[in-house]
């Protein structure tokens, strides 16, 4: 019975709680307040900058000498890189046996002239005979017979004696062209076989090419330039080298491809640049630079500093009309100072937000200073 009673105060106190609990409003989520920022009214204004795209130098023209006889390599004149004429002699291999084999081809050529001789006599002989009656009509016939087999002995020894000729020349290889000999890919004393070992590589080296992808959007800017180029003093197409100098030769274009690529949605793009000093080599990574520099041109741009970047992609911040902001993505440009220029994204009135984008979120209101724009 004394238990019971302890327990009532107990039992009391949690209801009286409870009845309390019950009667409490829930509290009204906490809006936050406004963000002070600073904002810019989106405008187009007059530049001139360089578009950069990945560049790709190449040699205009390369060839790898291979042996296209098997022997032993007898010689190398040239030294490892060197500039090397058309037509400067590169690499001889053991001619011995296709120089042997070609005198006897042509003492078999001389062989069967002597045939092809004879037979004529003979023919020439027997056909006189032939007008007396001084002869049976089948011997004159045989002999014409005879003299056209020694006619085709003859070109059979004859297009013997080229091929094996043909062998005697490839022998000895020469430079295709002017330009730069690679690394030998071979020692002197060296077996070769036909069609199958490499030698060396020689490409040229002056001038040399420069190959870009360029967007299909961009075809009609790149074939005005291709069609009216500008002159020859004028800067539109520079290199930036690696160490980010810029190549003191200016560009031309050469060519654009015959078709897009259908998995990239590009079309290959080739320049021109001269190269007596030698700096470009093929298979160096540039960038080229393509100046835009018409005065008529007017282009989108922010402040730079108003742009975030997430996973590779670019936003911004456009106020709306209920002092509310909305993430937007944009398509960058050129960078110019302190301002970037906008392909896609923004509109001309726009008002971005340039200061305190750090505290913002999509949806987030704002608190708007004079816009700098004005």
């Amino acid at each position: 019975m004394k238990l019971k009673l302890l327990y009532l105060p107990a039992i009391f106190s949690f209801s009286v709680l409870l009845l309390s609990c019950g009667n409490k409003k829930p509290e009204a989520p906490k809006v936050p307040p406004p963000v002070a920022v600073n904002t810019y009214k989106v405008k187009k204004e007059s530049a001139v900058y360089f578009d950069q795209y990945p560049a790709t130098v190449t040699a205009l023209n390369q060839v790898d000498l291979r042996a296209q006889v098997t022997g032993y390599i007898t010689g190398i004149y040239f030294k490892d890189g060197q500039h090397v004429k058309k037509g400067q002699k590169l690499y001889d291999i053991d001619r011995q046996q296709y120089q042997a084999n070609y005198d006897q081809a042509i003492a078999n050529l001389n062989v069967a002239k002597a045939g092809l001789e004879k037979a004529q006599q003979d023919a020439d002989r027997y056909n006189e005979l032939l007008k007396q009656d001084a002869i049976a009509k089948q011997t004159a016939d045989h002999a014409m017979t005879d003299l056209q087999a020694a006619k085709m002995q003859v070109a059979a020894a004859k297009a013997n004696a080229a091929r094996i000729e043909t062998d005697v020349k490839y022998s000895v290889l020469y430079a295709p062209f002017d330009g730069t000999i690679g690394i030998s890919q071979v020692k002197l004393g060296a077996l070769v076989t036909a069609n199958q070992t490499l030698l060396n590589t020689v490409s040229s080296d002056d001038p040399m090419a420069v190959d870009i992808e360029v967007g299909q959007k961009e075809i009609p800017r790149f074939t005005d330039l291709f069609k009216h180029p500008a002159p020859a003093s004028d800067s539109v197409f520079t290199l930036q080298l690696p160490d980010n100098s810029i190549y003191p030769n200016t560009g031309t274009i050469s060519f654009l491809d015959r078709a897009i690529d259908p998995q990239t949605g590009t079309i290959k793009t080739r320049l021109v640049f001269q190269n007596s000093a030698g700096f470009l080599k093929a298979g160096l990574n540039c960038n080229l630079r393509v100046k835009n520099n018409k005065d008529s041109d007017l282009f989108l741009m922010i402040p730079y500093k108003s742009v975030v970047e997430q996973m590779g992609e670019y936003f911004v911040f456009i106020v709306n009309d209920s002092s509310k902001v909305n993430q937007h993505k944009v398509q960058l440009g050129s960078k110019l100072n302190d301002k970037v220029i906008i392909k896609d994204g923004l509109n001309e009135g726009d008002k971005i937000v340039i200061d305190g984008i750090q505290k913002l979120r999509d949806g987030s209101a704002v608190l708007q200073a004079v816009p700098k724009g004005k």
